[in-house]
């Protein structure tokens, strides 16, 4: 009766992060999905810890088990409550390299557990030869996807908050797949010859995962960090999967195939968006910049009041709002929302351009903007904000750089040649609001904010609006 107690607090568990998952695909749902997902866990878990049991034998330990949830959900509490947005691409690097983590830790005791016997028997090849090659490949799949996951995901993590600087040696991408060739290759052969005389080269694939997972993305730019960031959620998916499969734990299988089938899809609508290939990212091989020399950027840069950027959206037809950065970092989506209605109220229809790799996550600036109650249906995507702009009056662009940069069309030796980008200089005008005329993300200078319909007002984001929309009150 309690095996058939565990199996349905398994299959609830399961069920809750598909339905979950589904209603995270709309704002409107997506925070009583994650309840849901987060209730079939709560459920996975307790059953376990109350119903497990092994040659009849339960759980034991209480006081640690329920002391490290506690420690856990402190931490996690607090570190969500006082995150900003403008960190929580942070945090998700943090949070996605702690799964990796318990991924990996996962194979590293069972792989104790696995070769103790062999240590202390007299026969050690005959020993050996009693361990099971399927609970090996897993053991190992495990621990190098769920190493690599959380090393990359630490410096995806630095690079994020400005700790780690990109950095790159000649070599570096053959240097890296040698490496990666020879973790697969080591464990490959300990899968099938393991023994007490090489069993301790499984700690020599988990120092070189941690390194491979170092050098995978410190070479990698910041334009890029999206696709990394997607892509180490799905590896980290696939590492808790291999776990699932260890311990015969359905709720686990299934949660860990879900989040490593949904980085996946993610990663490749990244890549799509960043206009490079799946394979180039596995490869390692993306975020170098571009042989040759940049166009170089001629003329000057005109600067717009408020008064006259207020007139201008306040007896405009159409005005798209282009939203990146720079509107996180003021914490400005609040005001942006309110400029939008009292535009609205004055007849101005108003859209949002959403880049897909806008901010410095996956959805960054969705999530950022629903915060703000900004109705989802007025947010367009690249390719249908692209078809707009012909026909809109006024940009308004809020922090953003690199996504509007057309040396991406235009110069082939511009390091984000190739990626799509919103069109934005096809509208009769453009307003820029930036701090300064320091480079984007990605470390290079933007001809959009030399062309003659674009005009910059200077300021913080949070701050520029706030003075807008006291002067649009007042036409």
């Amino acid at each position: 009766m309690e095996i058939n107690l565990l199996t349905l607090c398994y299959l609830l568990g399961s069920v809750s992060f598909i339905v979950g998952l589904k209603m995270l695909s709309h704002p409107d749902t997506a925070r009583k999905g994650n309840w849901v997902a987060a209730a079939g866990m709560a459920i996975a878990i307790l059953g376990t810890i109350f119903l497990y049991s092994k040659d009849g034998v339960k759980l034991e330990n209480y006081g640690w088990i329920f002391g490290g949830l506690a420690v856990g959900t402190i931490a996690g509490t607090l570190a969500a409550k006082k995150v900003k947005m403008t960190s929580m691409p942070e945090m998700v690097s943090l949070f996605n390299g702690m799964g990796g983590a318990c991924a990996a830790l996962i194979s590293i005791i069972e792989f104790q557990h696995l070769t103790h016997p062999m240590l202390v028997q007299d026969n050690m090849y005959a020993a050996a030869g009693s361990l099971d090659g399927a609970t090996l490949l897993i053991i190992f799949a495990g621990l190098i996807i769920g190493t690599i996951s959380f090393a990359g995901s630490m410096i995806a993590w630095g690079k994020l908050n400005g700790s780690v600087k990109d950095l790159a040696f000649n070599g570096q991408q053959i240097a890296n797949n040698i490496l990666l060739l020879a973790i697969v290759g080591v464990a490959t052969y300990l899968v099938y010859n393991i023994s007490i005389t090489n069993y301790y080269w499984f700690y020599f694939i988990t120092a070189a995962a941690v390194l491979y997972g170092v050098l995978f993305v410190l070479p990698i730019g910041g334009a890029d960090m999206p696709v990394v960031i997607s892509l180490l959620n799905s590896f980290t998916g696939v590492a808790a999967a291999c776990g699932g499969f260890l311990y015969d734990n359905q709720v686990m299988l299934t949660g860990g195939i879900l989040v490593g089938a949904a980085g996946t899809l993610l990663t490749i609508l990244m890549c799509k968006a960043m206009n490079r290939s799946l394979m180039n990212v596995l490869l390692g091989s993306f975020g170098a910049s571009s042989k040759g020399e940049q166009q170089a950027i001629t003329g000057s840069y005109k600067e717009i009041s408020i008064t006259d950027a207020a007139v201008c959206m306040s007896y405009a037809s159409k005005v798209m709002i282009v939203p990146g950065y720079g509107l996180a970092v003021a914490q400005a989506q609040h005001i942006c929302h309110e400029l939008e209605q009292l535009l609205e109220e004055k007849g101005v229809e108003v859209k949002y351009a959403i880049h897909p790799v806008a901010g410095r996550m996956p959805g960054h600036m969705n999530v950022l903007l629903a915060e703000a109650d900004v109705n989802y249906d007025s947010l367009l995507e690249m390719e249908d904000a692209n078809n707009e702009f012909k026909s809109t009056d006024v940009v308004l662009i809020l922090g953003a750089n690199d996504v509007v940069n057309p040396a991406a069309k235009t110069d082939p030796a511009s390091p984000i040649y190739g990626m799509p980008i919103l069109e934005v200089e096809q509208a009769k005008t453009v307003i820029v609001n930036k701090r300064s005329m320091k480079p984007g993300y990605a470390g290079i200078e933007n001809a959009l904010f030399f062309q003659p319909k674009t005009s910059m007002l200077f300021g913080d984001a949070k701050a520029a609006l706030q003075k807008l929309v006291a002067e649009i009150k007042a036409i």
